[in-house]
């Protein structure tokens, strides 16, 4: 780690007399030792305290010989909230964070480096100790400059405005073997080489949900926004006004009724020798809360309070759950990305995991299409990257337990697009494709060092002709290239390459980088999933 320029920061607030109560000063749960805290840009520390409370806050580090201060003021209001501004700080290790009111509440071994959020479904969610050879990378661990925190799982009717409600936030911890099992894998890894590559302190904001679609993660001003998304918020807030106005008396009458009638019907169809349908479940005194797939439940309670803490960017691998509509995708995961962008009041780099291979789903394609609504969005929206893992699959488990390459992709894809890296971050994309002479001959951009087939010949690439019918096609690489044809297609117009849930063998086209191909198709035909909306 190199040396840091020693800083001593105060930052003074001056709440207004709103009264002679006093309450304990609190900052909010974000905020706790080991943390970090972005650097290059004004810093944002917030709380509770008594009305009219003199709150104090601290940034200090010291060094040698070195020392220098900055100072503000603010004012809290009449509810006792406080916010503070602090200037950009430079990356370093070893400061305290000391918040002052009637009491003091010291944070210490805070770090000033680079924050993200690490977010999506089960794969996100999947842990080291689920993952492959958990023990061998306990062992490799111990990482001072790796800091840790997980947003417990949570569901929320409306954006979560009281800190005191935040009993889901854990506490940053340290990296290290007794810290990381339980921690997301792909998060942990990807963390471990962008700290590695960039000697600053990395800090990780875990907040996954397995089995969760996209709309759960957007607001409800973002799906409104877009009149094709709008269904969503309609739904969730139907569901959140029977879940507001749940009645308890009137559940179980409902409830009495019901019982009523189906031991009435069961008996007769007992009598008959008749499957009896199941027994109505009894309500509860409470409303049974909002599922976790409900639009907008999952940003109300697991993004929504993070949005005053500065981050650098996010990391997503999610998919899985909206593969049924991949179409709608591609408008729904762009305008999740920039509601989080305009929600962090950032320009918020996001970095994408393209689905696994696996052998669900419906069509036998869907998964393929979910995949090209992510590669759409990386073409649609600046700063946004793509790790492909087309090598990374498991035929019949949706969760492959190899993440060690996910979490370094996704940490190649940072390293190049948001800090400039002068690196080769992608496997080969398609580029143009020309037709001449029965043969489709397609070049392609990130090619590094040059092409390669792994292991035999190319496989995974299909020719059409103008009968839309797609066969397998021979692949040959020729400098910087790829020649398809086929007997079967004199003349191909359209080419697909990886078009399948799972493929069989698998992909083999990469760079000599190691990084695979993207799958990608040229053709216009609908989506099996959702059809194209008529133009």
């Amino acid at each position: 780690m190199r040396s840091f320029k020693a800083a001593l920061l105060t930052v003074s607030v001056s709440v207004l007399a709103l009264g002679t109560a006093r309450a304990d000063v609190k900052p909010h749960p974000i905020f706790s030792d080991n943390m970090v805290l972005q650097q290059g840009t004004e810093l944002t520390v917030w709380g509770t305290a008594g009305a009219g409370e003199q709150v104090e806050v601290k940034l200090t580090r010291q060094a040698p010989g070195q020392a220098s201060a900055a100072a503000s003021s603010v004012a809290a209001d009449k509810d006792g909230k406080w916010v503070v501004k602090l200037p950009k700080q430079t990356a370093g290790t070893g400061f305290t964070l000391a918040i002052k009111g009637t009491n003091t509440v010291e944070l210490k071994n805070v770090a000033v480096g680079e924050v993200w959020v690490c977010s999506g479904q089960s794969n996100m969610e999947w842990s080291v100790n689920a993952g492959e050879s958990p023990e061998d990378v306990k062992k490799g661990a111990e990482n001072p400059n790796l800091r840790l925190f997980t947003v417990q799982k949570r569901t929320a009717p409306h954006p979560i405005q009281d800190q005191n409600d935040l009993k889901h936030f854990t506490k940053w911890s340290v990296s290290g073997p007794d810290t990381v099992g339980g921690f997301s894998a792909v998060a942990y890894h990807f963390g471990q080489k962008l700290q590695k590559e960039l000697g600053v302190p990395v800090g990780l904001i875990h907040t996954s949900w397995g089995g969760t679609p996209a709309q759960a993660w957007a607001s409800l001003e973002a799906l409104d926004a877009d009149p094709s998304l709008k269904y969503y918020a309609d739904s969730a807030r139907a569901a959140v006004k029977g879940y507001e106005n749940y009645d308890a008396k009137k559940a179980q009458a409902d409830y009495d009724t019901s019982l009523a009638k189906w031991k009435e019907n069961a008996d007769k169809l007992k009598a008959a020798g008749k499957p009896v349908p199941k027994e109505p479940t009894k309500p509860g005194a409470t409303p049974p809360a909002l599922g976790p797939g409900t639009p907008g439940v999952l940003y109300n309670a697991m993004i929504y309070p993070l949005l005053n803490f500065k981050v650098k960017g996010a990391i997503w691998y999610q998919g899985e759950s909206n593969a049924g509509k991949a179409f709608e995708y591609r408008t729904l995961f762009t305008a999740m990305i920039k509601d989080w962008r305009k929600q962090f009041n950032c320009e918020l780099p996001f970095m994408l995991v393209q689905l696994a291979p696996f052998r669900g789903g419906a069509s036998g394609v869907d998964y393929a299409e979910l995949r090209d609504a992510q590669l759409y969005a990386t073409k649609a929206l600046p700063k946004t990257g793509i790790a492909v893992i087309t090598d990374v699959g498991n035929e019949t488990d949706i969760h492959p337990k190899p993440k060690q390459p996910v979490g370094e992709r996704l940490a190649l894809a940072a390293l190049g697009i948001e800090y400039g890296k002068k690196i080769v971050y992608y496997g080969p994309t398609l580029k143009d494709v020309k037709y001449a002479s029965g043969a489709a001959t397609l070049t392609f951009d990130n090619v590094g060092s040059g092409l390669v087939a792994k292991d035999g010949d190319l496989v995974g690439f299909q020719v059409a002709g103008k009968d839309g019918k797609f066969v397998p096609a021979k692949a040959a690489i020729k400098d910087d290239t790829v020649v398809l044809s086929s007997e079967l297609v004199p003349e191909p117009v359209a080419v697909r390459y990886g078009w399948v849930n799972f493929a069989k063998p698998t992909l083999n086209f990469f760079n000599k980088e190691g990084l695979p191909a993207t799958p990608f198709r040229t053709d216009e035909a609908p989506y099996t999933t959702q059809p194209r909306p008529k133009k």
